[in-house]
């Protein structure tokens, strides 16, 4: 079996074309949901949507070039964790929030200014820390990765579905009203076809190696989520808003984490296998903690009752 840092999954430049259109048009579907005056309730509750910010684009990444010191994984391996937590925020963290009984408009406000913030944060967040590190940045250096490089396409991918999705949603709000829900649906539909054609297309490799970043990805994404809401708790935001916080923190946009190792590292193997296992694992840590929260809440209900 060959060392997973030589691995290239098998993706073409046309699948990579479609893969960046795809996202684009989930990008947009979300766009479409999101008015003016959803920037505007954000600003009206600062601390918890700074706390929820800093959380997400600064103390994510820099815990998790701590967690790779202590890990000490393969540099593809860890270089795909820096990577995702240098992503936005995942759109189904605002369902986790809404089902366990947390802030759900916090949750909102986060993952939108935390893709808009993410445009420019990736390539430095990714950028800096991989320098700290001999064999991520050497990784780097062979990929010649320029963070201007990486802000261009970040723009692309986020930063236009985002201004054209607005600019409909705010001037023509009956249509975005009639086209958001077939359009999300449909753009989320075709998202997970295409993520299962590629799983299904590079089988063997997730077999012969996943079992190399399962036990990464669990205590990786456990804490995200136990950073994002111990962040929110010590600095006295309210429960929701913590539970909020955590889902912000703990759900990343792996989907465009994967784009990037196509676009800038050819789909580097220990990236690319550490990028598509969180992306199915926090869903499962999403609603196991959703259904934690869901249930203590019905036992605090039983005690006041």
């Amino acid at each position: 079996m060959m060392h997973i840092d030589q691995v290239h999954l098998n993706f073409n430049p046309q699948s990579l074309l479609a893969l960046n259109f795809v996202l684009a048009l989930v990008m947009f579907g979300v766009a479409l949901d999101l008015k003016l005056s959803d920037f505007r309730q954000a600003l009206r509750t600062p601390k918890a949507l700074l706390i929820g910010l800093f959380g997400h684009h600064i103390l994510f990444p820099a815990g998790t070039y701590l967690l790779i010191l202590a890990l000490n994984p393969l540099p593809s391996i860890g270089l795909g964790m820096l990577l995702v937590s240098s992503c936005p925020a995942g759109h189904i963290s605002n369902f986790f929030t809404h089902r366990a009984g947390g802030n759900a408009a916090l949750s909102v406000s986060i993952s939108t200014l935390s893709t808009v913030a993410a445009i420019f944060m990736m390539p430095i967040n990714v950028g800096f820390w991989a320098s700290q590190h001999p064999g991520m940045h050497a990784i780097m250096r062979d990929f010649s990765l320029s963070p201007w490089s990486m802000l261009v396409d970040v723009s692309l991918l986020l930063g236009v579905p985002l201004v054209l999705g607005l600019t409909i949603s705010h001037r023509f709000p009956t249509l975005a009203a009639k086209a958001l829900k077939p359009m999300r649906l449909f753009s989320l539909i075709v998202f997970a076809i295409f993520v299962g054609g590629a799983l299904l297309a590079n089988l063997n490799f997730f077999l012969a190696y996943g079992a190399m970043v399962v036990g990464i990805v669990f205590i990786h994404n456990s804490c995200a989520l136990a950073s994002g809401y111990g962040l929110a708790k010590i600095t006295g935001l309210a429960e929701r808003d913590c539970r909020a916080v955590a889902f912000e923190t703990g759900i990343q946009n792996s989907g465009l984490g994967l784009v990037l190792i196509f676009n800038f590292f050819g789909g580097l193997g220990g990236m690319a296998i550490v990028t598509a296992w969180w992306g199915i694992w926090h869903i499962f840590a999403g609603m196991a903690l959703s259904t934690y929260w869901i249930k203590k809440d019905l036992r605090l209900a039983k005690v006041t009752a």
